[in-house]
């Protein structure tokens, strides 16, 4: 079996290493890898393609421990696994506790806050901008999720079309 695959690695020393380890301990050959240093994304990661040939249970193997180790596989042979969401908040985020905001949009399955910047104007209101990724047909339950945060603590909600 072939497989190609993007996944996002920090770029950070150690990184591409790590990702080396489970095709080895699985038994798989690693055909191609293109590691893209020059495309970071806005959270600092960048893509790292791979092509993989092995056994079926051998390929599936290394897949879940690339998620184990907390890989994002962003595309696999060519279908979109995860796609990236960003939303506004604004009003007082900070006062309606901003840390249950979080937790409540990261409990949700295959759903991850990736960044979250927030611009503070004193006492006034605050915006924040959350990218969040998400694995496809994950959209509309993370907006119904922060929809329905929003409207509890008072904020504006303004999510990406």
């Amino acid at each position: 079996m072939r497989v190609d695959l993007v996944l996002e690695l920090l770029d950070s020393p150690g990184q591409l290493v790590k990702v080396l380890e489970p095709i080895s301990t699985f038994g798989a050959n690693l055909v191609t890898v293109i590691h893209k240093r020059d495309y970071k994304n806005d959270n600092g990661k960048v893509p790292v393609q791979l092509t993989l040939e092995g056994e079926h249970e051998d390929i599936q193997g290394i897949v879940n421990r690339f998620e184990d180790l907390g890989f994002s596989i962003i595309e696999m042979d060519g279908v979109v696994k995860k796609e990236k969401i960003s939303t506004i908040l604004f009003g007082h985020i900070v006062d309606q506790d901003l840390r249950d905001t979080m937790d409540r949009i990261n409990e949700l399955d295959g759903v991850v806050i990736v960044a979250f910047d927030i611009k503070l104007n004193g006492e006034e209101k605050s915006t924040a901008l959350i990218n969040i990724e998400a694995d496809i047909g994950r959209k509309q339950v993370l907006f119904d999720r922060i929809a329905e945060i929003a409207e509890e603590k008072d904020l504006l909600v303004i999510n990406e079309v």
